[in-house]
């Protein structure tokens, strides 16, 4: 079921001042309406003591609204034979208020903001108790429609609060965009400081494996004799050496088998992992960790990397130690 306050109103009622903007300029807020079929409009308390401050709805009803003009949504809506509108947020034991039950809250507001509506309500029962009446003054441009109901201006004070509203609106609504703008602002430069320390990290790593290396290379160029430096390595030597130098598993073998022939010949590996990993049956995970027990062994050193991001092994050969 639609709100009953979108609806249309009754034949032949008219309003002379527009609820939503009467009630925007009382409470500051666009709050929810439920308009009967007789016309009378309905507003949730809760809706209307958040916007206007008070801190405890029961107590506020209590104290400023009389029972007659406060009711239980369920009790509201099957006087009228309704159903409770549609939405979490109209529960059926919802306190509402009408609107004569609004302006009296308004009244016992102690915001500045309520001050210009409860003067215009003041000068109303002023002019009435001086002149025993109040007319709205109607407005210079009048519907065209034969048998139109007149239009009536809006009551100075309520326009000026409604004018007044929608600027500090619109200053809200700068606000939130520039802090939206400086938010993404912030969020871009800590993903470019987040960047550049990535990078840092990464040079490191790869002056640290540089380094270790360097010192693979002097250890073992420490404990292989000058007579062996010079004699040049074959596959087969290779990998009788590497037998010696550490206790080959099943996977690292595999790996060597195919590696050592590549790094005799061709003086360097530059073959990318996966295709290692094709060959021998491994994963490139594994892969992986057998030629960093190779590296760790000083069977073989990193130099760098190609230009299509695979990693470059050469032999720690005697004539280069």
């Amino acid at each position: 079921m639609n709100e009953p306050s979108k609806q249309a109103k009754p034949a032949g009622r008219h309003e002379a001042i527009d609820v939503s903007d009467f009630v925007y300029a009382a409470t500051g807020a666009r709050v929810r309406r439920l308009t009967m079929p007789d016309g009378r409009h309905w507003f949730p308390a809760v809706d209307v003591c958040k916007r206007l401050g008070h801190t405890n709805p029961q107590k506020a009803l209590s104290d400023h609204v009389p029972e007659d003009h406060r009711e239980i949504l369920e009790t509201l809506t099957g006087g009228y034979g309704l159903s409770i509108p549609a939405g979490r947020e109209w529960r059926r034991d919802l306190n509402v208020i009408s609107l004569q039950g609004l302006i009296l809250l308004v009244n016992a507001c102690t915001k500045p903001a309520c001050a210009p509506f409860k003067q215009w309500v003041a000068e109303v029962i002023e002019t009435v108790q001086r002149g025993g009446s109040y007319t709205l003054e109607e407005a210079e441009v009048q519907p065209a429609e034969p048998g139109a109901p007149i239009a009536y201006a809006m009551p100075e004070q309520v326009a000026e609060a409604i004018v007044r509203l929608e600027a500090h609106n619109l200053q809200l609504d700068e606000q939130l965009a520039n802090g939206q703008r400086e938010s993404i602002e912030l969020q871009r430069e800590m993903l470019a400081a987040q960047k550049a320390t990535i990078a840092v990290q990464q040079a490191m790593v790869r002056a640290m494996e540089r380094i270790a290396d360097r010192l693979d290379t002097l250890a073992l160029e420490r404990r292989t004799p000058y007579s062996q430096r010079l004699v040049l390595p074959t596959t087969e030597s290779v990998l009788a050496d590497w037998r010696r130098r550490l206790s080959v598993t099943e996977d690292v073998w595999t790996v060597a088998v195919v590696i050592a022939p590549v790094l005799v010949e061709q003086g360097e590996l530059r073959e990318p992992l996966e295709s290692i990993a094709a060959r021998t049956g491994l994963t490139v995970h594994r892969v992986n960790e057998c030629l960093r027990l190779l590296r760790k062994h000083a069977c073989i050193r990193s130099r760098g990397g190609a230009e299509d991001g695979a990693p470059v092994y050469v032999l720690n050969q005697p004539s280069e130690l």
